[in-house]
């Protein structure tokens, strides 16, 4: 059987590309770069992304369409290319960026969001430049305290790639999910998900050049956590707690997250936040209401700096919900407060940037524990992937402390 273009270009215009909603040929896909040689066919399928959700199955449906119409016997080699460049890899994101700073907590409400937003603020004031993104995917408060919530992102077009535009404000690069779902809707997504939008707004934004990029992680230790760790290489983390001993408790997890061996982000310090109650009528006085020096005792047994202790102020709360961070006004006992927290983030991070090598991005790896429970005869395997070993494998260590588990061996 004698193969010409004419034939495998009709078998072409029987598949419909979803996209369009229209044929391979009359969408323009087929590259003109068809090859016959014998009963082999090569030629290139066009796309617009490489991350067109169609295009493993437009591929299987060429192929299938040149056997069912052609002859079930002809060799298809299909290659693809893309008009839009693909997302640089990992390891090779964020070009432009020399600082990345993890704000943290163990647990919610001690103020993390309030901390990035004056602590970027408060950088920016200082001359740098400076990016803030809002990590925090289920719970987004950053377009709130930069008074954002009617703005959209732009998109443009930059070295073959469609890229957002990051919102300025107050000499600051923000951007949060926020911008981008409903504000009084919940954000019903799953791990994956979630950490997917997240990887596109660190990678598929037009950063630029920044001296200090912030990211506001979610509370606590989650996937999130693991896709910053496996997506960039964090230069520090900040951990922020309030001084009473619960929040203290979740803090030194926090710690652990960013501290330990398989992760390994040095801890550029802790902030005490709602340090103390100070009235506006009496700015002298000092009430203790969460306790007092919780985080600096921390810091201490950790041997980690305490980088700053912010009292509850009720302008701060006002400044926030205004949308104008208290650090704007570096006039008063608060801006002068988070512009103090800058100056010691900035000593910090000179200092680990001068003594220890730089961050590795967290490699990905599954690990097999094998377990042995105690009252049961036999061993039970268990895989673990990453974000298991990381956040309960030591939960698992602390079972075989208490006598309830055994690790037998593990296996990498």
């Amino acid at each position: 059987m004698t193969i010409y273009p004419k034939l495998i270009m009709d078998a072409l215009a029987t598949v419909t590309y979803a996209g369009t909603k229209k044929n391979l040929v009359e969408s323009n896909m087929v590259a003109d770069n068809l090859r016959i040689d014998g009963m082999s066919v090569s030629f290139s399928l066009i796309f617009d992304r490489p991350t067109d959700p169609f295009l493993k199955s437009t591929v299987k449906a060429a192929e299938a369409a040149i056997h069912y119409h052609v002859n079930k016997d002809v060799q298809v080699n299909i290659t693809v290319e893309t008009i839009k460049q693909a997302r640089p890899e990992v390891g090779k994101l964020l070009p432009q960026v020399k600082n990345i700073i993890a704000v943290s907590s163990g647990k919610g409400g001690v103020g993390k969001s309030t901390v990035s937003a004056n602590l970027a603020i408060a950088l920016a004031k200082l001359g740098y430049k400076v990016g803030l993104l809002d990590a925090d995917i289920f719970g987004p408060s950053v377009p709130k305290m930069f008074h954002l919530e009617e703005e959209r992102p732009l998109a443009v077009e930059k070295d073959g790639r469609d890229l957002i535009l990051p919102i300025e404000k107050y000499g600051i690069k923000v951007l949060s999910i926020g911008f981008f779902v409903n504000p009084d809707t919940a954000t019903l997504w799953r791990g994956g998900m979630a950490s997917n939008a997240l990887k596109q707004l660190i990678g598929d934004t037009d950063w630029g050049e920044l001296d200090y990029f912030i990211l506001d992680t979610p509370p606590g230790t989650s996937d999130i956590h693991l896709t910053l760790l496996q997506t960039l290489a964090i230069t520090g983390a900040v951990i922020v707690s309030t001084p009473q001993n619960v929040a203290l408790a979740d803090a030194r997890k926090g710690i652990d997250m960013y501290s330990n061996d398989k992760v390994n982000v040095p801890i550029l310090g802790l902030i005490e936040n709602m340090a103390w109650f100070t009235p506006a009528e009496l700015p002298e006085n000092k009430y203790y209401i969460f306790g007092k020096d919780g985080c600096k005792n921390l810091a201490k047994e950790m041997n980690t700096p305490l980088l700053a202790q912010i009292p509850i102020v009720q302008s701060i709360c006002e400044s926030g919900d205004k949308g104008e961070p208290a650090a704007l006004n570096i006039d008063t006992a608060t801006g002068q407060a988070f512009l103090s927290l800058a100056q010691a983030v900035i000593t910090e991070t000179n200092r680990r940037n001068k003594d220890k090598e730089p961050t590795k991005i967290v490699d990905v790896k599954k690990y097999m524990i094998i377990l042995s429970f105690k009252g049961r005869n036999k061993n039970s395997a268990f895989l673990f992937y990453p974000y298991l070993i990381i956040f309960s494998f030591f939960r698992v260590i602390n079972c075989c402390r208490h006598g309830n588990i055994e690790i037998l061996r593990e296996i990498i």
